[in-house]
């Protein structure tokens, strides 16, 4: 027996608003972002997060993508446009421009897809994106994963995988226990229309071939050479994805059991962990500590716990950081000899204008003319109070902090000394760990941020 075609609607736009209510604040300034392809999937999120946003006072800005990789590009965006307009939504469209890698393109494509939405969502002020993944993209993910894919996991509550574009910036995908199918059908019985990207059918691309192998059965329920998924799932469908079990990505995290660690040594260089940190925490914890965004080798991870649950005392480096393991105290922090090997680009500030450097500190000069670079090879130049400050944190990792520089001046300033600085890393790492479950938890002071004001 079928549900009345609006019944079936309301129901479905009903979950997906709900998840929304869960996660989202109402009545406040920030906007909300969604990203809108026009695809059916993006359409159907539009229409729910439009009616959530005008029922929740909530602004809600549409960020259209443009990849340049079809003839009709133009026209999608213009189709996006005006959906947008009828929802009531604003608009933006970004364009990768540049060359396109000959081989890779889909993961170029998503990562400068992700870094673009999160600029435009970054400038409008918003702290959250919507994405319309569904419980099919998950089971695909897993597909790919089986196969050899470096794909990460989808997770309904998430940290933006761009890197330092996505910084402070969550994504949630309301959508991820709803059906493909039961989305373009509801959209085509309340007249809404969308886009069939032919590229979905293409393939030359792994995503395609998933889709192919798991395409429904023919009555309807469940999915084909289904994978393992995390997507929540209604219960009685028939429609769970059961099958092999992969580690997902350390950014890609709902809450976990929280890693036992110190709060950040001063100046935001580096944490104290417990041996018992766990594989895929010690994961986030290197990347955030480094500034990176590529996760560590898994074997190489591996025997880094080992060493670190048997008790051994070492001294290590892997993806960019440095691990010092003494009796019961562990750090873990910026391995300076890095930027000996592999320099951060210097930076030349603009005064009132946020740098990044390193992918662990946002700077805003004060005055003009002010370059950052490492302190590395600068130590010694600096002043006495400065040297004092500096030998708050551990040795090894003083050269990783970042200094002023400039024409005329006697010598480099530590960087707070004439600028606003402000650490990545403590907040980075509270999101990649799963410790905000809504919108509301990125309003608190993350300690550590910033360095505490009697050093100075």
């Amino acid at each position: 027996m079928s549900l009345n075609p609006d019944v079936r609607g309301s129901a479905l736009a009903g979950r997906i608003a709900e998840r929304l209510n869960a996660r989202l604040q109402q009545t406040v300034r920030p906007p909300v972002a969604l990203a809108l392809s026009g695809g059916g999937d993006s359409m159907a999120l539009l229409e729910v997060a439009s009616d959530w946003a005008r029922s929740a006072g909530r602004r809600l800005v549409a960020i259209t993508v443009d990849h340049g990789l079809s003839p009709t590009s133009r026209d999608w965006s213009r189709t996006c446009a005006r959906a947008a307009g009828a929802a009531g939504a604003d608009w933006l469209e970004r364009r990768w421009n540049g060359d396109k890698p000959v081989t890779g393109l889909p993961a170029a494509a998503r990562r400068a897809r992700h870094a673009l939405i999160a600029e435009a969502a970054r400038e409008v002020g918003a702290k959250v994106v919507l994405l319309a993944h569904t419980a099919d993209d998950v089971a695909e993910s897993d597909w790919m994963r089986s196969r050899g894919s470096t794909l990460g996991g989808l997770r309904e509550w998430s940290p933006s995988p761009a890197w330092p574009e996505g910084r402070g910036l969550m994504l949630l995908r309301p959508m991820l226990g709803e059906r493909r199918e039961d989305l373009r059908e509801w959209l085509g019985e309340t007249g809404r229309d969308w886009i069939e990207d032919p590229g979905n059918a293409d393939a030359r691309f792994a995503r395609s071939r998933a889709r192919v192998a798991l395409n429904p059965l023919p009555e309807g329920e469940g999915l084909r050479l289904a994978e393992r998924s995390d997507a929540p799932s209604r219960k009685g469908e028939g429609r769970g994805l059961t099958g092999t079990h992969h580690t997902p990505h350390p950014f890609a995290q709902e809450r976990r059991h929280a890693v036992v660690r110190s709060s950040p040594l001063p100046l935001g260089e580096g944490y104290e962990v417990d041996r018992s940190v766990r594989l895929p925490d010690l994961a986030a914890m290197l990347l955030c500590a480094s500034g990176s965004t590529t996760p560590p080798r898994g074997d190489r991870l591996e025997r880094l716990t080992a060493r670190l649950n048997a008790g051994e005392d070492f001294t290590a480096t892997l993806a960019g950081a440095r691990i010092e393991a003494r009796g019961t105290t562990v750090t873990v922090g910026r391995e300076a000899g890095e930027l000996r090997r592999r320099p951060a680009p210097d930076i030349a500030l603009q005064p009132g204008v946020s740098a990044v450097w390193d992918g662990r500190y946002e700077i805003t000069a004060r005055e003009p003319d002010w370059i950052v670079t490492a302190a590395i090879g600068r130590l010694n130049a600096l002043s006495r109070p400065d040297r004092a400050i500096v030998n708050t944190i551990p040795a090894w990792a003083r050269g990783a902090l970042p200094v002023l520089i400039r024409d005329g001046a006697p010598a480099p300033v530590l960087a707070w000394r004439q600028a606003r600085v402000r650490s990545l890393a403590p907040r980075r790492l509270s999101l990649a760990l799963g410790e905000t479950t809504q919108e509301s938890d990125l309003d608190r002071t993350i300690h550590g941020e910033t360095a505490p004001p009697d050093l100075f």
